[in-house]
């Protein structure tokens, strides 16, 4: 609700000002009026802040703890530890004078190729929403604003400021919105940054079904929407559309006070974007300001963020955790772990206040007999050097375990480009197959922002820890990982392909001739790969220990109508403290799948000591069964069946339980065009029709029809029966199309 403070300042802004406001005054900040408003400054972020020191777009950062990013925090399931992430991040912002964190970015995997993965949380909405609602909660807990991006479908960055991503809207609402929706209702952003792309044919940030139907009317949003930076193609059909603030500026004001001088701008549309930007000053002028933060506990906290976000992929034979007292030989071979890679390149890009190697941090924590050494092994630019190999190789033939630190290189994964593989660079592969072929106790750690390929090595390592990119403390957790001074309780959020052929969208990313096709719908990674039984290499979910749990008791209550609670049991049957992430998923058995085979729809995570139980709730509503349907223009839940699943990852369920549904009640409307089939199924037009071909003097029973000829004619919409076959003219049909809507009223 707008203050009278609010309303004050508005009025005394002039138009010229007012339309001043819609525009960023310098690259990170907003315009300054008067003393009326202040300018609100940007940053880049959520997982650090990129505060520049003079306010220009490539001016360099000052110091800030570089977090794990959001490819990392997603695979912690820990929505907890990333709200503290996001306090953390807002106390600097205080510190720094940062008003707004540009941040967290919320987009869908579509594809394991998007050069910008690194930024985004997972393949499917539900996880993307969660972590990204806990973010804008961590953030705004101090009153700094955090501004949810990219809204909508960035999901590439092949032509990124002009390409059309081509979405059917059931798909859209399934897959790509829900994450914002959940944001927007649950944590309430003070701020929404629109997309580049155009979204069926129509730019992000003018697009008023966006930015105005949907975001605002349909999901409540009351805050600010502003452009990503150099978006706009036209500030006059943003404004229109519901677009607020321009960034960064490009001294195009006067297209809007003379857009309003001649007609074509409602002046009222200028005053709303206007007012909404006070309304983001008067929220963000609550935040304190401190002198300074814990330097050394913020460090502390990206360490256990990079710990907990860390998959243990492979572990054959307990080959970790190793024991750093025990008398052995382990080498160290790779240059990742020396010159650590913690982050991606773009504008989230972070300058440390300090990094951790993992080869300082083995050295730090091994014990005096435990005997470690350091090979390079290959070049971070990805050219072969054979010295560096045969160097790798004969420390590695020596040693009782080989550390084989392997990954992407820093420009493999970017802001601005998307990938062309999902391979890792050969002279490593070649490499792990050289060091595999003298020792039979290779365990890999990877470092990668999006999903490498594992299918062509994965049977020379013997275990394999994803550490993803883990911030400026990332080669600290890796060393508690390997020496067990903790449990790797990380599982994936995005589905690891055997091949880049079989992801769902290879043959429609990342398209041509200004347009990607989402051809492949709502399939996207695990919806897809389990709905056709597809062979991954690992599934969503997927997250090993170094200890075990077990599942039972699992029972349902209901609650209400379309409402469940679903409870189960869940124990530690192995010899270590661990953490368990327990995983829900609603599944529908079809013949033919008209919907993914099962879909997440609730996780918690457990940390419980050896012998200890504990039990996991979660709460099934009715959206949680519901489809998008684009006839009704709404989410509809059919009666029927389904099951709840509980379980480690999405392969690997636990237990299973059927349900049943009554579905919402509400029945389909009716009309001239709706086939016989929808007339006899409907609860009120079947009666109806049913009735009207009784009564008719040739007294058709559909009952009496043969089966093969009423199976054909079940899709001919009713006008099509117009004449003597049912005895059915326009006025019969008019008034049966009538009576159904005044009967479906009464039954609802």
């Amino acid at each position: 609700m707008t203050t009278d403070l609010t309303s004050e300042q508005l009025a005394a802004l002039s138009l010229t000002e007012q339309a001043s406001l819609t525009s960023g005054g310098t690259a990170w900040s907003t315009t300054a009026v008067r003393d009326v408003v202040r300018a609100l400054h940007l940053s880049d972020g959520p997982h650090g802040l990129r505060r520049t020191q003079d306010g220009t777009v490539f001016s360099p950062s000052v110091p800030a703890t570089c977090y794990p990013p959001a490819v990392t925090m997603a695979s912690t399931w820990d929505p907890g530890l990333v709200r503290r992430i996001g306090a953390a991040v807002a106390r600097e912002a205080c510190v720094l004078d940062v008003d707004v964190v540009l941040g967290p970015g919320v987009n869908i995997k579509r594809s394991p190729l998007c050069g910008r993965n690194f930024e985004y949380f997972s393949e499917d909405p539900y996880v993307s929403g969660v972590m990204g609602a806990a973010v804008v909660d961590g953030i705004q807990s101090l009153g700094i604003g955090a501004c949810v991006k990219h809204f909508a479908v960035n999901n590439q960055e092949t032509d990124r400021m002009r390409v059309s991503a081509d979405v059917d809207e059931r798909t859209l609402r399934e897959l790509y919105l829900p994450a914002f929706e959940h944001i927007v209702r649950e944590a309430k952003p003070y701020a929404v940054m629109s997309s580049y792309n155009r979204v069926n044919g129509v730019y992000a940030s003018e697009n008023p079904w966006l930015l105005t139907r949907v975001l605002r009317e349909e999901w409540g949003f009351d805050g600010l929407v502003m452009s990503d930076w150099g978006a706009v193609e036209d500030r006059v059909a943003s404004l229109a559309a519901g677009l607020d603030l321009q960034m960064p500026p490009d001294n195009s004001d006067d297209r809007i006070t003379t857009a309003v001088e001649e007609g074509r701008l409602d002046r009222a549309a200028v005053a709303t974007a206007a007012r909404r930007l006070l309304r983001l000053q008067e929220r963000v002028d609550r935040a304190p300001r401190f002198e300074d933060w814990d330097v050394d506990a913020h460090h502390e906290l990206a360490r256990e963020a990079a710990r907990a976000g860390a998959v243990l992929l492979k572990n054959d034979d307990g080959l970790l955790p190793v024991d750093p007292s025990a008398r052995l030989k382990v080498a160290v071979v790779g240059e990742f772990a020396r010159t650590p890679r913690y982050q991606g390149h773009g504008s989230s890009r972070v300058k440390p206040t300090r990094v951790d190697s993992a080869w300082d941090a083995l050295r730090r924590a091994a014990g005096p007999d435990l005997e470690l050494s350091f090979s390079p092994g290959f070049q971070l630019d990805g050219s072969a050097d054979p010295v560096l190999t045969d160097e790798a190789v004969t420390r590695a033939a020596g040693a009782d375990v080989v550390l084989l630190f392997l990954g992407l290189p820093d420009e493999a994964e970017t802001e601005g480009q998307d990938r062309t593989d999902i391979q890792l660079p050969a002279p490593q592969v070649a490499l792990l197959r050289s060091v595999a072929a003298v020792s039979s106790r290779v365990a890999v750690v990877l470092a990668n922002g999006a999903t490498v390929s594992v299918s062509e090595w994965h049977d020379d390592a013997q275990a394999v820890l994803e550490t993803w990119l883990g911030g400026q403390a990332g080669g600290s957790a890796v060393a508690d990982l390997v020496f067990g001074a903790c449990n790797p309780s990380g599982k994936l959020t995005e589905s690891i392909p055997l091949r880049l052929q079989d992801v769902p969208s290879y043959l429609h990313f990342p398209g041509q001739d200004g347009h990607t096709v989402h051809g492949e719908g709502r399939y996207v990674g695990y919806r897809h790969y389990d709905t056709l039984d597809v062979p991954v290499a690992y599934p969503f979910g997927h997250g090993l220990s170094y200890t075990t749990f077990d599942y039972g008791d699992l029972d349902v209550e209901q609650t209400g109508d379309n409402e469940w609670t679903v409870r189960v049991t869940v124990t530690n049957t192995g010899p270590r403290h661990g953490e368990e992430v327990v995983q829900l998923y609603v599944a529908f058995d079809e013949a033919h799948p008209t919907r993914p085979r099962h879909e997440l729809r609730g996780f918690t995570k457990l940390a419980l000591d050896p012998g200890a139980s504990q039990r996991a709730g979660f709460r099934l509503t009715g959206r949680d069964l519901a489809w998008y349907s684009t006839q009704r223009g709404g989410w509809r839940i059919d009666p029927g069946p389904f099951t709840v699943e509980v379980g480690a990852s999405s392969r690997d369920i636990r237990a299973r339980v059927e349900l049943h549904t009554p579905g919402d009640g509400i029945a389909d409307e009716l009309t001239a065009q709706s086939s016989l089939g929808d007339w006899l199924d409907h609860p009120v037009g079947g009666r109806l029709l049913r009735e009207r071909l009784a009564a008719h003097p040739g007294k058709v029973r559909l009952d009496d029809v043969d089966p093969m000829a009423l199976s054909a004619a079940i899709q001919i919409p009713l006008a099509k029966f117009e004449g003597p076959t049912l005895g059915l003219d326009a006025d019969a049909i008019t008034t049966l199309v009538a009576a159904a809507g005044r009967g479906n009223e009464g039954a609802l």
